[in-house]
Order: C-alpha cells, then structure tokens, then sequence
C-alpha cells in the first residue's frame, strides 16, 4: 500500500506527529528505533511542559501510551517498532522508506524526526561517571545542581549559553574549552561577566573523578603542558551534536553538521514532500517543547499538502 504518511523517529517530534496525524485520519506509518529521544537517559525532567517532575524512561513511556492509544481497529496508525531507516528515494510523486530489516514502505510525504544523538566526551571515566553527575543536557539536569560548583565542556555558543542557564542557581561555573572561545563574541563577553563564572581555553578533558557520582576533573593547559585539577559536583558536555540524518544524504540537503535544512514557517525542507521537524533540523534551539511543537506545525502544514493541492 501508499501510505498518506510516514513519521521517522519516536521521540518527542515524531511521537505529537503521530497523535496529530491519527486525529486526522491520515493513513500513517511511524517506523520507530527506540521511543524517548535522547531524553531518555536524563533521571529527572523538570521542563516537560505541563508535568512538573518525571523521568526520561516515565517521559518515553507516555509518548508510546499515548502514541498506542491512536491504534487499534478502526484506526489509521500504524507503528513499526526497532524499525530503522536506512535510505529514503523518490519516484514520481511517491518516496520510498528501505528500512534496515530489509522492509521498503511507500508514501506520499515524510516526516524526519529522527533526532540527533550528543557528542560524547572523551576522557578516562566519563563514560562510567555519565549520569552520575556527568550530563549532556542543562535544560534536563541544571536544577539538580543548585548552588554547587560545576563545570561546562565546550567553547561553542551552546557551551555559553549552558553556562548562562547554569548560572541561575549553581554557586559557580567553570567553563572549559578545547581552543579558543567559538561562541559569538557579545555572548562571551555577557556571560563572563558574571561574578560566578570563570572561562578556561586550551585545555584536553584527561580524566573525570570520583567514585559512585562526580568530584571533579583533571585537565591539561595545552600551552604549558600542566596538569591542573578542578573540583565540581557537575559536569555538563556541550561538544557538539550527531543528527540521525544518513539515511536522508542522498535525497535532503543538508548542511555542514548534517542537520536537516528546513523552512522554520512550515518545517519543508528543500524537497517537495518532505518536512523535518526536531533535533535532526537546523533550527536554533532544540528541546523537547520545541520539537513537539515544530512537529504539530509540520502536521498541519502536510495535511493541507495532502487535501488542497
């Protein structure tokens, strides 16, 4: 069969997709890896808009139950779970979805919605020590923090602007940069003149401390070659983001970082067709608010695609 639509991705972006399209009785395939996004690894969400308090696993949980309760008889959603895509083309009018079971699915329009996934930071023990301190997401785990000493990893504007959440309520912020700053010169200058920041260049991440949960890190002055320790209670990375994209390379342009490239009005891309929607597009910010929301304005953008052209 060809369905109206097919929504890659579980997270926040593809699961308010999946909703939107049921309630409007589009004949829709969501091809699912894993549910949650990249918030499913954080132990407590604190900004999912009309929850105080859950979960990245509870957060994954009812994007499926909600998700789950637009199937069934009678019902225009259909899911496909661990399903991954592999490659995407068109012929005509009509994309075809090549899933890595070896599956190929036919649509009249796609929704991308696979995510990105972070940067990992490479440095002895961090990988032991993530979640235990040692976090990608200010937005997710910052509160948790309050008035302790922490540090970021990452000169880029989102290492700044982490910086500038964090100095809500942390008691001081250590920021710590491969190189020189990269993030936008009135940005730098603003955040550091808080008299709780300090901003470090020209330093390699060696190694994360501490036994059951973070202590500090030690790290190397690549001008000198010294060994300097710094003792925090939080670590947060900020070194840059993977989009789930390589399955869109051939068919979406994408740009240097292999983001999606959208029209923020409607979340099109450059394909007729085509739309994206969530951490996997060159928007500015990336939250799950965000990604929800920019995946209902892709929604409402496609069902007029399908009934009024």
């Amino acid at each position: 069969m060809t369905y109206d639509l097919i929504i890659i991705g579980g997270g926040p972006a593809g699961t308010a997709a999946a909703v939107y399209a049921a309630r409007k009785r589009l004949q829709t395939l969501m091809l699912i890896h894993e549910w949650g996004g990249q918030s499913i690894v954080s132990e407590q969400i604190s900004n999912w808009i009309g929850t105080t308090t859950l979960s990245g696993n509870d957060l994954a949980a009812n994007f499926k139950a909600h998700v789950l309760a637009n199937t069934g008889e009678g019902q225009t959603l259909e899911i496909k779970e661990g399903e991954k895509a592999i490659a995407i083309s068109k012929n005509g009018d009509i994309f075809e979805v090549a899933s890595e079971s070896g599956e190929k699915f036919l649509t009249k329009t796609i929704l991308i919605a696979s995510g990105s996934g972070r940067r990992k930071l490479e440095a002895k023990n961090a990988d032991q020590l993530e979640h235990k301190g040692l976090t990608y997401c200010a937005s997710c785990d910052g509160p948790l923090f309050s008035d302790m000493d922490v540090a970021v990893v990452g000169g880029g504007n989102a290492g700044f602007e982490t910086a500038a959440q964090l100095l809500a309520y942390c008691k001081s912020v250590t920021l710590l940069a491969r190189g020189d700053f990269r993030a936008d010169e009135i940005t730098v200058e603003k955040v550091l003149k808080n008299p709780k920041m300090k901003a470090i260049k020209n330093v390699d991440i060696l190694e994360i401390q501490g036994d059951k949960f973070v202590d500090g890190l030690v790290y190397k002055d690549k001008v000198t070659g010294e060994q300097k320790e710094l003792k925090v209670s939080g670590i947060f990375v900020e070194v840059g983001q993977i989009p789930n994209t390589d399955f869109a390379k051939a068919l979406i342009p994408l740009d240097q970082i292999g983001r999606v490239k959208i029209n923020p009005l409607n979340q099109k891309t450059e394909v007729s067709g085509v739309w994206a929607a969530g951490d996997c597009t060159d928007v500015l910010y990336h939250q799950n608010n965000i990604a929800a929301g920019d995946a209902v304005r892709a929604l409402e953008d496609i069902y007029l695609f399908l009934h009024t052209k």
